[in-house]
């Protein structure tokens, strides 16, 4: 059996104590026998995750916000969406193809920011707009992070939207694997015909997924003649991931 890890028992000890009572560091730090700065450095970090408050005025910590999240489906779209304003329009200006921010919803992806393509071309907006998972790079992002939710998709069979959309579980794993290794998920006409994606995970705190951005357009824009991503998109994609998410668990 592998070891217990102390600062996590510790951290459970600092939740335990603050879910009775309002405490100062020395009071946590004397109930937990801890040194003072010990129990002022988990207090710290949790009170970075939000699972903890300090009161200004008392100096007094109680649970945060972030606890009572727990049970919910995750973070705020509608902070999500303000975090990852700037850095989806700048996507869109790099790449030149239209930027899609997507959640998990009831295992399907939902649509909560949408940037149009920077040209004059007529387009409508996707916000709120309901995808497949295991058929967009977006959807196929972030089950590759949600085992369990993965896991329930296809067992009431896959629809088929053109020839290249994946029709089994066997298939999906394997491409969610490849995802994971590489960080960043690709869908080539298997939603629509001619169309494309790249898509890359937007995490919090600890690593933990909520999110994806990506661009999508043309196959013959965003691939090259073997229908591989091309390089320089990825890493646009990637770029604008990682900064959103620096953002991210920086709240």
């Amino acid at each position: 059996m592998p070891g217990l890890i102390q600062s996590i028992e510790r951290s459970s000890a600092v939740l335990r104590l603050l879910a009775a009572d309002r405490l100062r560091v020395g009071e946590v730090a004397e109930a937990l026998d801890l040194p003072k700065s010990t129990a002022h450095s988990i207090l710290r970090t949790l009170e970075h995750v939000g699972f903890v408050e300090q009161d200004p005025r008392t100096t007094r910590y109680r649970l945060g916000r972030g606890v009572l999240d727990l049970g919910a489906t995750g973070l705020d779209v509608n902070e999500l969406r303000g975090r990852a304003l700037t850095w989806a329009d700048a996507l869109a200006a790099r790449s030149g193809e239209e930027v899609r921010i997507g959640v998990l919803r009831d295992g399907q992806v939902l649509v909560v920011h949408h940037v149009f393509r920077p040209d004059d071309s007529a387009q409508s907006m996707d916000t709120g707009l309901v995808l497949p998972t295991y058929a967009t790079a977006l959807g196929k992002t972030l089950l590759a992070y949600h085992p369990t939710i993965a896991s329930s998709v296809g067992r009431a069979g896959f629809d088929t939207y053109t020839r290249r959309t994946v029709t089994t579980r066997q298939e999906l794993a394997r491409q969610l694997g490849e995802i994971r290794s590489r960080g960043w998920g690709l869908a080539v006409e298997e939603w629509q015909a001619g169309r494309a994606a790249i898509a890359a995970p937007l995490r919090t705190s600890g690593g933990l997924v909520v999110g994806a951005i990506g661009i999508s357009g043309p196959v013959e824009t965003l691939c090259d003649t073997r229908r591989q991503a091309r390089p320089v998109l990825v890493e646009h994609v990637r770029a604008s991931a990682r900064a959103i998410s620096r953002d991210l668990a920086g709240t």
